[in-house]
């Protein structure tokens, strides 16, 4: 019975030698033929520790995993702990496990982005491309880093996606908006949680084994278009925290573009947009994107009266809600879209809005030209009430102290302080206890070879032009106890009379009144420096003087 027993024994311990020896050799052939098709992985299975404990403690980490086998546990274990042959063993082990992993990862099916873990992927994801732009560096004309894009899925899953400037020679020609292609041999990684483009917190990025290919019969059918709308309050939560990037849907009831000829530097167009709420806030795009879509309203049939808005950065500004253009921002007009079309179709836009024509509005007034005082004083004289700006040089020839040269703000909305007994009130934030900060407004006249004007240069222009804030200038007047607001300007403002300046104006609905008596100042340079670029004043805006009236 015992030799029998033995006999059993090495017969079983044969049939297992041979199992694991046809296993060692399947292998081993796909180890041969992923090295046919993969980069090596000698460097993946390395390390560069010195120390010995920690060299061989991974190892001993991941053998239980790989191959799982009592022969290869058994060999394992009787092996030195910390010895160079089980460092070898358990290296080998590790890269056969590798190998296996990718062979029977690459057979899997197909895979939705939520599906998705960080890491390497060899799986294949079926995916509309969305929308795609060029990131660039901050540096002015900056160099193309790469091309983003928002890739979408069967389910509904959005998740942004980066082609290298170095790869875009490969995957240039498929980059092509709502089309459907297959995705694979990828990299997924975290994606950067300020400015987020979508819900998921992966990010795609293309590698040299990546295959991006179009698809014209998806296995399951995939939507057309998906957007992240916020309501008036969502946005206010999400305004100035830098976090996401949503998207912007409502009515158009006016636009507003400034525009050089030819198109330079901090171009803007904006664009007032009605929200869910009848709540009204301005979308503003710079630069190459504000000389496109001016270009394409100016072409426009009709004027449009739905805008959709991409990856739009909502912020609060003297209380009020901006959105500014980002690089993934893309403009769509009326039934461009469906989510568009049926706003349009909604019933909400039968009323006249009794607002110009937006196509019209942008048409006259794109350029910022250059006028002389005659001009810009027979404007307002005879043209219709708008906002505008022009371009403006001449000679100071008086600085004017009937006003004097500065105000207590509210340091809130920056109106003009109210004084009483005890206290500061602002009116318009209904703060009977405000906190005041000094600014300037200093009314200068100026004159060129054809008339003479009055004008009136505020906080940002006047801090800009001497590098220096009204509340650091009080410190240069005599006396300890003045009241800024009734004693003489300084030096360095009385200095401006007799000097030439280049200047932008701003002209409002005010400026074409009977109380007009003066022009505000938006930009100034000194002689010789080159003539400013437009600044941008958004309709609806305040006027900029710091004070609840339109007498600047």
């Amino acid at each position: 019975m015992h030799l029998n027993s033995t006999a059993q024994s090495s017969d079983a311990s044969n049939v297992a030698t041979t199992s694991i020896t046809c296993a060692a050799r399947h292998v081993r052939a796909v180890i041969r033929a992923s090295k046919r098709r993969q980069p090596s992985t000698r460097g993946q299975c390395s390390s560069s520790n010195g120390d010995t404990d920690v060299l061989h403690r991974p190892w001993l980490n991941e053998i239980y995993r790989v191959p799982e086998s009592s022969h290869n546990n058994n060999q394992a274990s009787s092996i030195p702990s910390g010895s160079a042959k089980k460092a070898r063993f358990l290296r080998k082990a590790l890269c056969v496990r590798k190998k296996e992993s990718q062979f029977t990862q690459s057979s899997d099916n197909k895979v939705f982005l939520s599906d998705l873990q960080a890491g390497h992927s060899s799986s294949t994801v079926e995916v509309r491309l969305l929308r795609s732009w060029d990131a660039r560096t901050l540096r002015r004309g900056g160099e193309r880093m790469s091309v983003e894009m928002l890739l979408l899925d069967s389910q509904a899953t959005m998740m942004p996606a980066s082609v290298n400037v170095n790869r875009l020679a490969t995957h240039q020609t498929n980059l092509e908006a709502g089309t459907v292609y297959s995705l694979t041999g990828f990299e997924v990684t975290r994606c950067n949680q300020d400015y987020r483009l979508s819900d998921s917190s992966l990010l795609i990025r293309f590698t040299d084994s990546t295959t991006f290919e179009k698809i014209t019969d998806p296995a399951v059918p995939i939507p057309l278009e998906s957007f992240r709308f916020r309501n008036y309050s969502e946005m206010l939560r999400l305004a100035n925290s830098n976090n996401q990037l949503p998207d912007l849907i409502g009515k158009i009831t006016a636009v507003k573009s400034t525009i050089t000829e030819p198109p330079l530097d901090k171009n803007r167009v904006s664009a007032t947009i009605k929200m869910d709420n009848d709540t009204s806030v301005t979308l503003t795009l710079f630069d190459a994107q504000a000389v496109k879509i001016h270009n394409q309203l100016a072409q426009m049939a009709v004027d449009p009266r739905i805008c959709v808005a991409t990856s739009v950065n909502p912020r609060m500004v003297g209380g009020r809600l901006f959105f500014n253009g980002t690089a993934g921002t893309h403009i769509h007009f009326d039934v461009e879209t469906v989510a568009g079309e049926s706003l349009f179709s909604s019933g909400l836009l039968e009323q006249d809005t009794g607002l110009a024509p937006v196509g019209r509005l942008v048409r006259s007034f794109a350029k910022v030209e250059t006028l002389s005082i005659a001009e810009l004083n027979d404007f307002v004289l005879n043209a219709s009430s708008q906002n505008i700006d022009f371009i403006c040089t001449g000679k100071v020839t008086g600085i004017k102290l009937d006003k004097g040269w500065c105000y207590v703000s509210c340091a809130k909305c920056f109106r003009k302080l109210h004084r009483s007994v005890s206290s500061l009130t602002c009116l318009s934030c209904n703060n009977t206890d405000a906190v005041g900060i000094l600014r300037y407004r200093v009314e200068i006249s100026i004159a060129d070879e054809t008339g003479e004007g009055l004008f009136v240069a505020f906080d940002g222009v006047m801090a800009k032009l001497h590098n220096m804030r009204a509340h650091e200038a009080v410190n240069l007047l005599p006396g300890n106890d003045v009241n800024p607001e009734e004693s003489d300007a300084p030096q360095f403002v009385l200095d401006m009379e007799g000097n030439t300046y280049t200047f932008q104006v701003k002209v409002g609905p005010y400026n074409f009144t009977a109380n007009n008596h003066s022009f505000t100042i938006s930009r100034i340079l000194g002689e010789g420096d080159p003539e400013p670029q437009p600044a941008f004043v958004d309709d609806g805006a305040a006027d900029d003087n710091g004070d609840d009236n339109n007498d600047v």
